[in-house]
């Protein structure tokens, strides 16, 4: 059950401005949960700092905690859909183009020749959302591995194969 678009690199030349393959819809949902778990220790803590003043009457009751939990919930539903919209990639016959970032834009383009070593990872957050995250080794020091997270599970392992594939043929 995979949403991600389906790849279709063989013959077409990459363009560096062309449109961008976006992420599985599992990884903005994974995002979410991700956030909200982090939320969670702010909120506790706004609840027991409300409980320690309470005595105090200093501020409203309430006041700590519903200002942290609306500010939790603005981060819930923001942050995770702006992270996404803000990535995608490019593949073609002869090399990957991952895009990230708002304030800081990352335009990464790996030529699959210089690729030594690919992994595929999921964590169980990943696992429950059908996602995963091609990583691509490279030989160099500088961005020496780039990270796709948010690919279908199958879509990460095809693309694995496909680059596999084309370094056989490379080095043969």
């Amino acid at each position: 059950m995979d949403h991600a678009p389906a790849i279709t690199p063989a013959n077409r030349p990459l363009d560096d401005e062309g449109e961008l393959s976006k992420l599985h819809p599992g990884y903005a949902h994974a995002l979410r949960l991700r956030t909200t778990l982090t939320a969670i220790p702010f909120l506790i803590g706004a609840l027991v700092a409300e409980a320690a003043i309470r005595d105090l009457a200093l501020i409203p009751q309430g006041i700590i905690a519903g200002t942290v939990l609306v500010i939790a919930l603005a981060l819930i539903i923001r942050v995770p859909a702006t992270r996404y919209n803000a990535r995608g990639y490019q593949i073609s016959a002869d090399r990957l183009r991952v895009v990230r970032g708002l304030l800081f834009r990352s335009d990464t383009v790996v030529p699959f020749g210089r690729v030594q070593h690919i992994d595929v990872h999921q964590g169980p957050l990943d696992r429950f959302f059908g996602i995963a995250t091609l990583t691509l080794h490279t030989a160099g020091n500088h961005n020496a591995s780039v990270s796709l997270p948010g690919l279908g599970e199958e879509l990460a392992r095809e693309m694995r194969e496909e680059i596999r594939a084309h370094i056989r043929r490379e080095t043969v």
